[in-house]
């Protein structure tokens, strides 16, 4: 896709991009590696989950757009005809959801709306959803790729991008552990270089808006501090290099070609009575 900002590309076409994209960034790195990447990228992505489709369900509730809904009559997943109706919506490049799974999520968007800040950050009259950035990144060599759940207007000044997520927990210290345990932290920088790459801002800021799944799903909104942000900084650009070396080469290594030496815990090795000079003895 050539440089640019774009509305309404559909989301297989974008993911079919071979631009590199803040999840292929993660992908590339420990605990993933580039292996997986390229699995990926040649099998037309990652296998299907359920908890993805709840997250897919949510997304088009709460922005108005995103993959088509297909509402099975269900209880569950464990009859025949629901596995039919999931697989053939798969199939169709559709979201299958159950009846009470719909509710949920319709209810969760009446709670974003209901939200002060949350509404705020997604007002349809200062903003549109899942617009696709592509760019070319000179420094690294690189086509690189990124799609805003949200991007507001902005006439130039300071911008503040959200992103909504979806999770077991909004409380504050767990949504944080769940930042680099997904490397949310990488994608606050991709999508920030996308702004300015786009020309859109210099001063740009990137929040989440996490939502739990259950009732009464509550929300909070989060922005990286100064050291979240150079640590995502670290890993976006090793991940850029790395994608770089791979492609040139087409070498996409696993996890190891060596034999790995394995070292019990510390907890583990201290119940044993072992210390620090036995560890390396």
């Amino acid at each position: 896709m050539n440089p640019g900002i774009y509305d309404g590309i559909p989301e297989d076409q974008y993911h079919a991009d071979p631009a590199l994209s803040a999840s292929g960034a993660k992908r590339l790195l420990p605990p993933n590696c580039p292996a997986l990447y390229k699995h990926d990228r040649d099998n037309g992505g990652r296998p299907n989950k359920r908890a993805f489709d709840l997250g897919h369900a949510a997304h088009a509730a709460v922005l108005g757009v995103g993959l088509e809904l297909v509402v099975v009559d269900a209880d569950n997943w464990t009859t025949k005809a629901a596995k039919q109706q999931r697989d053939d919506a798969y199939a169709d490049g559709k979201c299958p959801i159950l009846a009470k799974e719909k509710a949920a999520v319709d209810a969760m968007a009446l709670e974003i709306r209901r939200h002060p800040l949350a509404s705020a950050l997604l007002d349809p009259a200062h903003g549109r959803p899942e617009v696709s950035a592509f760019w070319h990144d000179d420094q690294r060599g690189i086509d690189r790729r990124a799609r805003f759940d949200w991007l507001p207007t902005t006439d130039g000044g300071q911008l503040v991008v959200p992103d909504y997520k979806t999770t077991a927990s909004a409380e504050p210290h767990a949504f944080h552990r769940s930042v680099f345990s997904f490397g949310y932290d990488m994608q606050a920088v991709f999508y920030m270089d996308a702004v300015r790459a786009a020309g859109l801002a210099e001063d740009v800021s990137f929040v989440f808006i996490a939502q739990e799944t259950t009732a009464p799903y509550l929300i909070t909104v989060h922005e990286l501090d100064f050291a979240s942000l150079l640590l995502g900084r670290a890993r976006v650009d090793e991940a850029c290099e790395v994608f770089r070396r791979c492609t040139e080469t087409d070498t996409w290594p696993g996890y190891s070609d060596v034999i790995e030496l394995v070292a019990p815990p510390p907890w583990l090795a201290g119940l044993y009575g072992l210390d620090d000079m036995d560890m390396v003895a």
